[in-house]
């Protein structure tokens, strides 16, 4: 048990050395470049890094909405209950979406379909693998938006998505991917566009619903804040690959790759009121023309000549606790006399050797 939330050993979904590429103006874009993460049953597992590092290809690849072309998976295995999922075919997927594995979009207004009503587009949820008679299925529906605390909703049945808020917005979307009971919810940065007493609503709200119905969460955010909350183990994700990965207390505790330590610092809190927030240098490299070595070296203060030039492997911290940076790994036996050689600073800010 961490944080009061219960775990289990059995994996329901695991994705090994997952690879999405992308062509595009006649270059390669390595978008995911070898992830690999495993979520139990009845478990939130948080996949977190800034925008442009692969998440939400990540999670598309799961459901097979990669468009191909000009997207393709190259490598990798995604077992889902025992089955690969990347070897189903389309009529195959159609039945595991929806009905085994859900997805919660960012944005509700552009997911949902404007000239639909709510209960149109949750009904064709439910119809699509549960075959019900429209009296029983209309009974559902208001089930469903009374689960995730919409009021009224008999009558919100018949209203058009421009007529909801967007925290209304949002719980139609939860109320869409519960419709047919799934064993996994992949939320995709649900919370980004509502403001803090919402968002604290909807997180509240994907906690009692999992804790409700015992499923699996896969959770991708860009806010580490939002993770802390429901989160049992986290992946920190940066330009196509896993730079970290813990349980939540080893994460917010000791956390061992500067990119997490940066993701941290730039946390708001009540000791930094008044204060200027960190900010990591730099942004994440084009997926097409990635630096070799380290990926994230060009913006790491802790970068070393080898850095540049040698790929990180993992570097196992403590039980399940694994960090790409084997140069922190390795700090503690550096010997005064001979320091490890640091990368410097230009007169713009970028790093040098």
């Amino acid at each position: 048990m961490i944080d009061g939330r219960t775990t289990h050993d059995k994996p329901l979904l695991c994705v090994e050395n997952l690879k999405v590429y992308f062509q595009s103006n006649g270059a390669r874009a390595r978008a995911v470049d070898g992830i690999s993460f495993k979520v139990r049953e009845k478990e939130t597992v948080c996949i977190v890094g800034e925008s442009g590092c692969g998440k939400t290809v990540s999670a598309l690849s799961i459901l097979g909405l990669i468009p191909t072309p000009p997207g393709e998976i190259v490598d990798g295995q995604i077992i889902f209950s025992g089955q690969n999922l990347i070897k189903l075919d389309e009529k195959s997927m159609q039945k595991i979406r929806g009905n085994h594995i859900s997805m919660v979009f960012q944005e509700p207004l552009t997911s949902l379909n404007p000239v639909f009503t709510i209960g149109d587009q949750i009904g064709e949820a439910v119809y699509t693998h549960k075959q019900i008679e429209p009296e029983a299925l209309f009974q559902y529906c208001v089930q469903l938006l009374n689960d995730v605390g919409i009021p009224s909703p008999k009558q919100r049945l018949s209203d058009y998505p421009h007529q909801l808020s967007g925290g209304q917005r949002q719980r139609v979307m939860i109320a869409m991917a519960l419709a047919c009971d799934p064993d996994l919810i992949i939320a995709d940065e649900p919370t980004t566009a509502l403001d803090v007493t919402v968002q604290a609503q909807i997180l509240a709200l994907l906690r009692s619903i999992q804790k409700k119905r015992s499923m699996s969460v896969l959770y991708i955010s860009h806010d580490l804040g939002v993770v802390s909350a429901i989160a049992n183990r986290i992946y920190v994700m940066y330009a196509g690959i896993m730079v970290e990965q813990g349980n939540t207390d080893q994460i917010f505790r000791s956390a061992r790759h500067p990119y997490t330590q940066g993701l941290l610092a730039s946390l708001p809190s009540l000791s930094k009121r008044g204060k200027r927030l960190h900010s990591i240098p730099g942004s994440v490299p084009n997926p097409a023309y990635k630096p070799t070595g380290c990926p994230f070296h060009p913006r790491c203060s802790h970068a070393i000549l080898s850095c540049r030039e040698e790929f990180p492997e993992m570097c196992d911290y403590s039980e399940g606790h694994q960090a790409r940076c084997p140069i922190l790994f390795k700090s503690k036996g550096y010997k005064e006399s001979s320091p490890p050689q640091r990368a410097g600073k230009d007169s713009k800010g970028q790093v040098k050797y």
